[in-house]
């Protein structure tokens, strides 16, 4: 018994999958990536058929939360949805325009409002900001975001807090607002 067990264990081993084919399956899954653009001509496809903003929003919800790039930009498309009168767009470029408009503008504010509210300095901050927009992500090296913070001296320490702090905004101020064009 235990014998014949082995036998028919050996011979399920030879498995009848081909391999290549799984592979051509990942690879065309990975080409298939859900970028913003393609989420911004779903919210005018369904616009048009459902013209419900609460089901739209629900739907473009799920595809966001489908594509880890552009999770941190769901509240950006959510309220994009909620301000925007879609039913005065006519074609999927304008609704490209009109969201990146309204993110550029959304941009200059929230840049603005996390300057005031962590007191950065205006000028090294708004530098810091930019450059971290222009390489798509923050970084704590070299010295711009020292030169970002309040003046308080590195021995503080509540300095080191308010580093972590800052730079944590900032990451997430990135991730939300990068490859949407737009200047501080």
């Amino acid at each position: 018994d235990w014998l014949r067990r082995q036998k028919d264990g050996e011979k399920k081993d030879e498995s009848t999958v081909d391999w290549d084919d799984v592979v051509f399956e990942i690879d065309l899954l990975k080409s298939q990536e859900i970028n913003l653009d393609y989420i911004l001509e779903l919210i005018f496809e369904h616009n048009k058929k459902i013209k419900n903003k609460d089901d739209l929003i629900d739907e473009v919800r799920r595809v966001i939360r489908a594509s880890i790039g552009n999770r941190a930009k769901e509240s950006l498309i959510i309220d994009f949805i909620n301000q925007t009168n879609l039913d005065d767009i006519g074609d999927k470029a304008s609704v490209m325009d009109a969201f990146y408009k309204f993110a550029q503008v959304k941009l200059k504010h929230e840049a603005e409002e996390l300057i005031q509210t962590e007191a950065l300095n205006q000028e090294e901050a708004r530098r810091y900001i930019k450059a971290s927009l222009k390489r798509e992500y923050a970084t704590e090296n070299g010295t711009a975001l020292n030169a970002a913070l309040p003046k308080m001296s590195p021995l503080n320490p509540q300095y080191k807090t308010k580093k972590q702090t800052v730079f944590q905004k900032v990451s997430a101020f990135v991730e939300k607002f990068k490859r949407v064009g737009g200047q501080i």
